[in-house]
């Protein structure tokens, strides 16, 4: 079986600049600028505009850049950055599913259920919330993969229906309230001061190893490696970020001088406990790989012996899993769980992931892009939040962003096209 490592946009910039066993910064500079000019950013511009976003409604809003909002912040867009992560395994073999959304509600409906009107433990009600979410990404992938349904209509006919049992297990117009102190503690409780710094040490640490076996692979494999340096520089980035970070969020916040909140929110654990097993899959892998190659070309796939309708299956089984998991912690945010929950996350969900850079016609992306595109969302709804703005204008400017990041990205393919990269 022919295997290829799945590269993302800057591994490419390094093939492509081949030359030497190690790059020279004037030649990373040059790869990356060849990427550019051939439409391979990645989340370059996710990065850029999360950045204007911030100096802009820190500018407009004195609220908004506070510890308070800050932590808000994160707590928001943690739910939306699960379910994008989820979405981008499915965008990267070129399919879409509409009921992501659909799914994540549905998965907390029945959680509140089971647990209040069965008497199930939580953590087997969480469980079964779990296992119903990936069985439905099951049958929409059998559908998809098997039938040979388009994976458009399949979704959006599950998210019809998947409305409609919903309703009937919430019933009409109910509501169940949250109490489960486990689950509520996803999306309001806050991780100690020593245990934030303790999480900062570890997750430079990791991408200092992480980088450091990228290298060792890629001299093993005999292609060209970035420079020290440049692994040492975006070390003490990430360094800067993190540790800028959790000092902002373990000061006291809040309004009231006898309770104060300090610490980095849970949500953040739960992202990151998502986010790196999920990158190892996609990145570290056979699975990967595979995932990559059906993605660019599912018929070159399919002749080098991958098994394109099984992998499908799995694909919408993670990612409609993942959306089970958003669903619990948008129950853990709002405290509530009732029939409407999950409608309009997808949507944010998708423009999230596209957003962040990754690619509608498959192939291209990676789970980090969903991160990133779930800040700049999530930054759009607070800062205009906010300036007190009418949501509508919420809707239309993310609504604008995404159509400028689906434009790229359909630029950037017609472009790769024609040049044959």
């Amino acid at each position: 079986m022919s295997k290829k490592q799945p590269q993302d946009s800057n591994q490419t910039h390094l093939d492509d600049e081949n030359t030497s066993q190690v790059l020279t910064l004037k030649q990373e500079a040059t790869s990356f600028l060849n990427g550019v000019r051939h439409g391979r950013m990645g989340s370059f511009p996710a990065v850029i505009g999360f950045l204007v976003l911030v100096v802009l409604f820190s500018f407009l809003s004195p609220v908004f850049f506070t510890q308070l909002n800050f932590a808000n912040l994160l707590q928001q867009s943690a739910p939306l950055i699960i379910l994008a992560m989820g979405l981008v395994f499915i965008l990267l073999i070129a399919e879409i599913d509409l009921s992501a959304g659909v799914t994540s509600g549905l998965a907390s409906a029945i959680f509140v259920v089971v647990l209040k009107n069965f008497g199930f433990p939580w953590w087997l009600s969480i469980i079964l919330s779990l296992l119903v979410g990936m069985t439905i990404g099951v049958v929409i992938g059998i559908m998809v993969a098997k039938v040979g349904i388009p994976s458009f209509v399949v979704t959006l006919a599950a998210f019809l229906a998947f409305q409609g049992l919903q309703l009937m297990v919430i019933g009409q117009g109910g509501l169940y309230r949250v109490e489960t102190p486990a689950i509520l503690a996803l999306e309001n409780d806050n991780l100690s001061v020593g245990f934030g710094w303790a999480l900062a040490i570890i997750l430079v640490g990791f991408v200092l190893i992480n980088g450091l076996v990228s290298r060792r692979r890629r001299t093993k494999n005999g292609h060209a490696n970035r420079a020290i340096s440049t692994l040492y520089f975006r070390v003490a980035i990430t360094a800067l970020v993190v540790f800028t970070s959790v000092y902002f969020l373990n000061l006291p916040r809040g309004s009231n001088p006898e309770f104060q909140l300090q610490g980095v929110p849970v949500a953040v654990l739960v992202v990151l406990v998502v986010l790196i097993p999920c990158t190892y899959l996609l990145n570290r892998t056979p699975f990967g790989i595979h995932v990559y190659a059906v993605g660019g070309n599912p018929e070159a796939a399919r002749r080098a012996g991958i098994n394109v309708s099984s992998l499908r299956i799995i694909i919408f089984m993670i990612g409609s899993g993942l959306a089970s998991i958003s669903g619990l912690m948008a129950a853990s945010r709002v405290g509530t769980v009732d029939a409407a929950a999950g409608r309009t996350i997808v949507l944010s969900g998708v423009a999230a992931a596209v957003v962040g850079g990754v690619s509608l016609f498959g192939g291209r992306g990676k789970l980090t892009d969903a991160v990133v595109g779930g800040f700049v969302i999530a930054v759009i709804d607070n800062g205009l939040g906010l300036l007190s703005l009418p949501a509508g204008l919420n809707l239309a400017v993310t609504g604008g962003v995404l159509l400028m990041a689906a434009t790229a990205d359909a630029l950037s393919r017609k472009h790769g096209t024609l040049t044959g990269r």
